[in-house]
């Protein structure tokens, strides 16, 4: 029998879905200061309470090979690799290269597996993405945000505001083909011309794709608090529409298409472990807080890195708990994620009251058919929360 450690939960058992792409996510939980805005599962040094990366790459390495053994024999190759934060630059090239390797130990990666990091640009170097291209990565995300000092001050960015380009330069010249760069439209403060620089400066760059994600304030963080304050205002929804509509056209004159309502891409340069999640694929989420869906179930690892940490001392997975998801639940998950793909959502994914539904969605101009899938409208990405309500109703 297994003594479960405090905190944590046992998690039923997984069965793999055969023909679903399948990815591994791992949430590396440091960062040297706290963003304004953010609200994710990271901590400074002043919070980890004795964590650090030596004992979180230990952790790691447990929580690999218990997910091995449960998985059993017929785990599939790993298509996609994401190492996420936090800031995983911290870890530098050596410690990266580290975490690849402990992923090689208990999973076989598949031959032209996309690996990815993410790396904030003060804590990056020619040196570091020439060792993470030895490594076996072959893709990197940049948090760049903006160009403007102003709007990177509001966000409590501390890198300098060329700082993420010459990051993308760096890296392409290590030989990275694929390199993102993060832009977060919105920000009290921008205007339509700091946010014009930001995109040119972008697309002058040469990476191959672009996120862009309108600010949201979150209840808990000092960016929700200085609003609360009247110290600056929250983001105005046409404010926001209308930046979407300028990076939009910006992006897609220079040949960066969207593939998904907030990425654009050249041709090829999509991100195959976030297209994972949209197509209903499954991935093991490994580190504190990280997320994982197999099957029909989901489940989240408890968020401190010394709970975390513990919990594998013991040698039980650090699950904080889990749900199992009915046909209904991922059946409202399938829709509200695949119809914010340029693919479309196929028609044979609705019911009939539901295609009723996207008739009237066609005839408003949020939804246009292609053949047999149903895909957003230039007004329908901005209302695409609305158009899944409408379906789902």
């Amino acid at each position: 029998m297994t003594v479960r450690t405090a905190g944590t939960r046992e998690l039923p058992d997984l069965a793999l879905t055969p023909g679903r792409a399948f990815g591994i996510y791992i949430h590396v939980p440091f960062c040297v200061t706290r963003c304004g805005y953010c609200d994710f599962n990271t901590y400074t040094p002043s919070e980890l309470g004795g964590a650090n990366p030596d004992s979180w790459l230990a952790a790691l390495r447990a929580e690999l090979a218990l997910a091995a053994d449960r998985l059993g024999s017929a785990r599939p190759e790993v298509d996609t690799v994401f190492v996420g934060g936090g800031t995983p630059s911290m870890l530098g090239g050596q410690g990266l290269a580290s975490v690849l390797d402990a992923v090689r130990s208990h999973f076989t990666l598949a031959a032209d597996a996309e690996v990815t990091t993410e790396a904030n640009p003060e804590s990056t170097s020619p040196q570091l993405f020439e060792q993470l291209c030895t490594a076996g990565f072959t893709r990197v995300s940049l948090g760049m945000q903006s160009v403007a000092p102003h709007v990177l001050a509001v966000l409590d960015r501390v890198h300098s505001p060329g700082r993420a380009l010459d990051a993308a330069r760096d890296a392409r010249a290590a030989g990275f083909d694929h390199v993102n760069l993060d832009l977060i439209y919105g920000t009290p403060g921008e205007t339509d011309d700091d946010l014009r620089r930001s995109v040119d400066a972008a697309i002058e760059a040469q990476v191959d794709h672009v996120s862009a994600y309108a600010l949201v304030v979150e209840d808990g963080t000092a960016l929700a608090r200085r609003v609360r304050r009247g110290e600056i205002s929250a983001p105005d929804n046409d404010v926001l529409a209308h930046r979407y509509e300028l990076i939009d056209a910006r992006l897609c004159a220079a040949g960066l298409g969207w593939y998904e309502v907030s990425n654009w891409c050249l041709p090829g340069g999509e991100c195959r472990h976030n297209i994972g999640y949209w197509n209903g694929g499954e991935w093991w989420g490994a580190g504190p807080g990280a997320h994982g869906y197999v099957g029909a179930t989901r489940w989240w690892n408890v968020k401190h890195p010394n709970a975390y940490a513990h919990a594998l001392a013991e040698g039980v997975l650090p699950v904080a708990d889990f749900e199992q998801l009915d046909s209904g639940a991922q059946h409202t998950e399938d829709v509200m994620l695949r119809v914010r793909l340029r693919d479309g959502l196929p028609l044979a994914a609705l019911n009939d009251a539901e295609r009723r539904r996207a008739q009237t969605v066609i005839e408003d101009g949020l939804l246009t058919r292609d053949g047999d899938r149903l895909i957003l409208t230039d007004p329908g990405r901005l209302l695409a929360d609305a158009v899944v309500r409408t379906l789902l109703d």
